[in-house]
C-alpha cells in the first residue's frame, strides 16, 4: 500500500521558507543584512546547523553572500532577490530539459495571452514597452533586435503584474534566445515583427483585453509560422 502519511518538510527547509519569507515581507533589498546565525537560530527555534544549511543554500542560488565577523559585521548580506534567484533555476532547467521549441512557443503562447489580457484589464504602465520597441527601431542586427524583443516581451510580462509569470518568461526567453535570432535573420525585413509589437502595446493602451490576447496570438504566429 502507497504511505499516505503526511510528509514531514525537513528542518533547513523549513528554515529556507522562512528566510525567504521574512525578505519579502521585511521589504529586504540587495544590500541589507540579514541577522547573524545565532539570532536566526533563537528566533526560529531550530539548530545553527540548519540555518547554516538553509544560508548555504540561499549563497548557492546567489540570493546572499556570507559576512564573516562579529556584532553589526555578522550574518549575511542580500545580493538580490528570491524571484531573480528563480529565474536562474528555471532557466537552468529549461536548459538542461531540451525542450523542443513547440513546447516552449506553446507556454508563451498562454503565458503571454494572458498577461496581454490581464495588463489591458488593470490599465498598465507601457513605458518598458514603449522603451523596448525605440531600441528594436535602433538595431542594427539580429541579435541587438532580439536583446530588445527579449526586453518587450519581458515588460509585457511584467505589466500582468504577476511577479511569477514574469520570471517564467524570463526564462523561457532565454532559452529560446537562439530560436529567436534565427527567426529574425529568417525573415529577413523585421517589419511585420516590429508591427506585432506595435499593435499589443495599442490594445494594451486602449484597454482592450480581447485584441491585446489576439495581437499576441498573431505575432508569435508571424514569429514561428512552421510551429502554427
Amino acid at each position: 500500500m502507497p504511505d499516505t502519511r503526511p510528509k514531514r518538510t525537513r528542518t533547513f527547509e523549513d528554515v529556507l521558507a522562512q528566510l525567504e519569507r521574512r525578505i519579502a515581507e521585511d521589504g529586504l533589498t540587495a544590500g541589507d543584512r540579514l541577522p547573524a546565525e545565532r539570532q536566526l537560530a533563537e528566533e526560529l527555534g531550530v539548530s545553527r546547523s540548519s540555518v547554516r544549511e538553509a544560508m548555504r543554500v540561499l549563497e548557492t542560488l546567489g540570493v546572499v553572500t556570507s559576512q564573516v565577523g562579529r556584532g553589526p559585521d555578522a550574518g549575511a548580506v542580500l545580493v538580490s532577490r528570491p524571484d531573480h534567484a528563480l529565474t536562474g533555476l528555471l532557466r537552468l532547467h529549461l536548459g538542461l530539459t531540451g525542450l523542443e521549441p513547440r513546447e516552449v512557443i506553446d507556454t508563451r503562447l498562454m503565458i503571454e495571452r494572458w498577461a496581454a489580457t490581464h495588463a489591458a484589464a488593470t490599465g498598465a504602465g507601457t513605458s518598458a514597452l514603449a522603451a523596448a520597441l525605440e531600441g528594436m527601431d535602433a538595431a542594427r542586427s539580429a541579435e541587438e533586435f532580439v536583446e530588445h524583443d527579449t526586453a518587450f516581451h519581458c515588460a509585457l510580462a511584467d505589466a500582468s503584474g504577476n511577479r511569477l509569470i514574469a520570471a517564467f518568461m524570463r526564462s523561457l526567453r532565454d532559452a529560446m534566445r537562439v530560436y529567436a535570432v534565427e527567426a529574425v535573420e529568417r525573415l529577413g525585413d523585421t517589419t511585420v515583427l516590429r508591427a506585432g509589437h506595435e499593435r499589443i502595446l495599442a490594445a494594451i493602451r486602449a484597454g482592450d483585453p480581447e485584441e491585446a490576447s489576439r495581437a499576441v496570438t498573431d505575432h508569435l504566429a508571424d514569429a514561428y509560422p512552421s510551429l502554427f
